[in-house]
């Protein structure tokens, strides 16, 4: 029975012992803003051929695009130095919660992943268009709303999201890719594509026959904000907000988006529809 006693007692005391070790490993873990003022890094997503968001060019290794620009101007304010870490969309939100980035441009803050990462106020709001042949005019959701339009999507894309959104009664083609979607309507096989603005303007530079783009009434949009790890420690998601208010009140935040359309995908600034607001 001692014996016994004595098996027990030190089975007991490994476990408070490792319960105490994790305990303390947890709260000495650094913070976001603990470990950025350590290293002086911003770690940032980016992602390859995700044009106009990244663009990496192979022959310099130099990143372009909307993140790339944020991140480089957010740093600068925080007065530390960018590390770029290659990602993709699916892995962004993996990426973040183990500690391999801090933030992420461009993620749409949707309940299921705010259940994953924290999201910053709104960096900026992407516009839903119609781009249809000379069947419909897409000038409101009502008229596609009709089983016998047929709407080209990317499937499970956000564009996916919007259509099946403002317009469930129509017949949706889901296709594996948003150049799918094009060719079909291209083709005719569907009538019309559903697209952020930011994707619907260079998909028309490249196929300027493809339809004709509209903003379909009423305008929906969704908003597009910056990733970070979740963690009850706010400082660095407060400094991200801060920047962010900075940036929109001096209109930096749109002058990012027009310069890098034009630049990478050759859409001027012009050829925006009044009803686009960012």
């Amino acid at each position: 029975m001692r014996f016994m006693h004595r098996i027990v007692k030190a089975v007991v005391a490994i476990s408070l012992a490792a319960i105490g070790f994790t305990a303390a490993a947890q709260s000495g873990a650094q913070s976001s803003w603990d470990q950025l003022q350590h290293t002086k890094v911003l770690r940032v997503g980016v992602i390859a051929d995700a044009i106009p968001y990244f663009h990496k060019n192979l022959a310099t290794g130099q990143w372009d695009g909307f993140g790339p620009d944020f991140a480089q101007d957010l740093a600068k304010t925080l007065g530390v130095k960018v590390q770029y870490v290659e990602t993709t969309w699916g892995n962004a939100v993996l990426d973040l919660q183990s500690n391999k980035i801090d933030v992420m441009f461009g993620l749409a803050p949707t309940p299921a992943r705010a259940k994953s990462v924290n999201f910053s106020d709104t960096l900026f709001v992407n516009t839903y268009t119609s781009v249809c042949n000379k069947t419909y005019a897409g000038k409101d959701w009502a008229e596609l709303n009709n089983p016998k339009v047929k709407i080209g999507v990317d499937v499970g894309s956000s564009n996916d999201m919007a259509a099946t959104k403002m317009a469930p009664n129509a017949t949706i083609e889901r296709f594996d890719s948003q150049g799918a979607a094009t060719l079909a309507l291209q083709s005719g096989r569907v009538d019309c594509q559903v697209l952020v603005i930011l994707l619907a303007q260079p998909m028309l530079v490249k196929v300027p026959d493809a339809g004709t783009l509209t903003i379909p009434k009423p305008i929906f949009s969704n908003a597009t904000a910056i990733g970070l790890r979740k963690e009850s420690d706010t400082r660095l998601l407060d400094a991200v907000n801060k920047w962010l208010k900075q940036e929109h009140d001096s209109g930096q935040i749109k002058q990012v988006i027009l310069n890098n359309m034009q630049k990478l995908v050759g859409v001027k600034p012009e050829s925006f529809p009044a009803d686009v607001k960012f």
